[in-house]
């Protein structure tokens, strides 16, 4: 008996390692999502194939959804099931384009073979993006995680994007939606405002800059004419030809380079966002981000929904709840991301084998 348990353990053990594929350099497998069809009242997009041709849109519609998130493979699990949120929930799921950024470090035909093995039937492009076109201008926060260059990407993605994108909703890859992310899409961007996204007046701004920056008084006047409040980049809707003809890129990178010489904020790649746009945004109902469910930077603490209706859970913080599961110490929100989490088990794949 015990020598036909450890044949049976060794051949399972054989099954996983034997066959090389994908998933031993990306260090995960993950199972492959349900096919998700258009409602009859979808509007028919057809593609075209020719990817030379930055100025035209491969849907030739206008009706097409351009979803941007940036992909690594610390948080590629949290990514695959915020893919999956978003298919679900959405009317038209087939009028969907992801555009994924990546480090261009990072081996993009194993990635692509990743979402494409669990998402047969997804329209996606990979844009690898130059860590060291940011990584001199990064001062260091409060948590390393903040600190990687890809994390910076979304100030990039007018300048990363083909030029038929002319908007886009960012989202992060700790992020479920539940909601159909064509009306976070449509959005009303009013007043020619480059940026639509969930704000909170209420909480306390100043905290998110140093005494070095409030008592000098030319740097303080930057929100002199601005009720300038506070919003989560990590859900945005941006108008990526307003972007591009503002200069946005280069207005965040100003601000990171004062940065660099005297310290004037504290939390990675949102002050500068926060000094270009607070109090300049279009506002979006607080229910398209319920941020601030991976707790506190500190000491992860669990965190309850805020009042209200949701569309958008966010685990933005130091807990994620791939993690907590993992450990065995979820939040009791972390259950509520459990039933998109697409990883699949070592012991699962090799029965599949």
């Amino acid at each position: 008996m015990y020598h036909y348990g450890f044949l049976t353990t060794f051949f399972l053990v054989f099954l996983v390692s034997a066959k090389v594929t994908l998933a031993d350099t990306i260090g995960q497998r993950f199972k492959e999502a349900p096919q998700y069809y258009n409602a009859p009242s979808c509007p028919n997009i057809v593609t075209t194939h020719d990817s030379s041709l930055q100025d035209v849109n491969p849907y030739g519609s206008e009706e097409a959804v351009h979803v941007a998130m940036t992909l690594d493979l610390t948080y590629l699990r949290g990514s695959m099931a915020a893919i999956l949120s978003v298919l679900q929930h959405t009317s038209c799921p087939q009028n969907i384009f992801f555009h994924f950024v990546i480090s261009s470090s990072t081996p993009t035909s194993n990635l692509r073979a990743t979402i494409a093995t669990s998402f047969p039937y997804l329209h996606f492009e990979l844009y690898p993006f130059d860590d060291d076109s940011v990584s001199g201008l990064i001062s260091t926060s409060i948590r390393s995680a903040l600190d990687c260059p890809l994390n910076y990407a979304r100030s990039y993605l007018a300048n990363l994007l083909p030029l038929y994108v002319s908007r886009v909703v960012y989202l992060d890859s700790d992020v479920v939606v539940v909601d159909d992310i064509a009306t976070l899409y449509n959005v009303d961007l009013v007043d020619d405002k480059v940026l639509a996204a969930p704000q909170y007046c209420n909480a306390n701004f100043t905290a998110y800059f140093t005494s070095t920056f409030w008592s000098n008084p030319s740097l303080s006047v930057t929100f002199a004419d601005r009720e300038a409040c506070y919003f989560n980049t990590g859900v945005m809707v941006i108008d990526l030809n307003r972007w591009r003809s503002g200069d946005y890129t280069r207005r965040i990178e100003d601000w990171m380079e004062l940065q660099k010489q005297m310290r004037i904020y504290e939390l990675g790649s949102l002050p500068p966002f926060l000094l270009v746009f607070a109090g300049n945004i279009v506002p979006v109902d607080h229910r398209w981000n319920q941020h601030g469910l991976g707790g506190d930077n500190f000491r992860g603490l669990c965190r309850d929904l805020h009042p209200g209706p949701v569309s958008l859970l966010h685990w933005s913080g130091k807990g994620k709840p791939w993690a907590r599961l993992d450990a065995n110490r979820p939040c009791p929100l972390d259950a509520l991301w459990a039933p998109y989490d697409l990883l699949q088990t070592p012991y699962a794949a090799a029965l599949e084998s």
